[in-house]
């Protein structure tokens, strides 16, 4: 692999310690690499050299990002098929996403300068929504979209397709489409399974159904499926990564597929993606 001549790197927002990280990297780095900051760190380091998030990956040949796997997701929202390799730092607990601890950091990074990494290929999903036949909304995420109803509204009913296949008509508080990134996020806290990263199928997970032998389903990776709101009265959110809010309106169709984007995250040498489960999920404490 090439060597990195160009890195953008991306701060967690009003966290004093990504700035601190940040700083370190460029004092170590900044002599043979050239070294841009996401616009708003650039701004409170009084750092010249700065991109706009929209822009994140453009003309680089890496993408830090110091945070958690909020802000990776946040960054991958916006690579829009740029698949420029991510090295995700983890500033809290360990993360899914976000493998590298502070720890691990000045070795791994001195690897991944020189181009030697291993990298963890993402599946993500297209989300789009029409309304009366017309394109309102169109995104593609690493994690998940989920279709839920306000905390005060009723059950709703969403029925769904599979390519051109009726599947089944959803009564229930929602319904979760997720990737197998997304599989250990809020589709396992309703019930959904856990799937390796390099799986590339997409889960459908109803939240709380009313008919309660209405299951998690895995799709293939080149199915479409397409979710009609039919709930005229109730207020329901279509969201994206936890992150972004879409409204839905009663006869809105949401199509969700596999995206022709990706993502590459760059694999922590010190541990592997069972550890990491292991570890977030509490795996064989007492």
């Amino acid at each position: 692999m090439e060597r990195m001549n160009r890195i953008h790197i991306v701060c967690k927002r009003k966290k004093e310690e990504a700035r601190v990280v940040a700083r370190e990297i460029m004092a170590r780095f900044g002599g043979t690499t050239e070294i841009l900051l996401n616009e708003e760190a650039a701004q409170e380091l009084g750092y010249e050299k700065a991109f706009e998030l929209e822009h994140v990956g453009d003309g680089a040949s890496l993408i830090i990002v110091l945070g958690g796997d909020g802000t990776l997701l946040s960054v991958a929202r916006q690579l829009r098929g740029r698949e420029v390799p991510i090295l995700g730092v983890n500033l809290g607990g360990l993360g899914f996403l976000s493998e590298t601890s502070l720890e691990e950091l000045p070795e791994m990074l001195a690897s991944v300068v020189q181009g030697r990494y291993a990298l963890s290929r993402r599946t993500m999903l297209r989300v789009a929504v029409k309304r009366a036949g017309e394109l309102v909304f169109d995104l593609s995420v690493l994690n998940d979209a989920v279709i839920t109803k306000d905390a005060l509204a009723r059950i709703i009913d969403i029925e769904t397709f599979v390519d051109d296949e009726y599947l089944t008509t959803y009564r229930a508080d929602g319904l979760i489409l997720s990737t197998a990134t997304g599989s250990t996020g809020y589709s396992l806290a309703a019930g959904g399974p856990i799937l390796h990263p390099s799986l590339t199928h997409i889960v459908v997970t109803p939240i709380c159904p009313h008919t309660l032998t209405n299951r998690p389903i895995l799709l293939p990776e080149q199915a479409a499926l397409r979710a009609i709101l039919f709930s005229k009265d109730e207020r329901v959110i279509l969201t994206l990564d936890g992150q972004i809010g879409f409204p839905l309106e009663a006869g809105d169709e949401v199509t969700v597929r596999k995206s022709p984007f990706a993502v590459n995250l760059i694999r922590s040498k010190s541990r592997g993606y069972f550890e990491v489960l292991r570890t977030k999920l509490k795996w064989g404490e007492r």
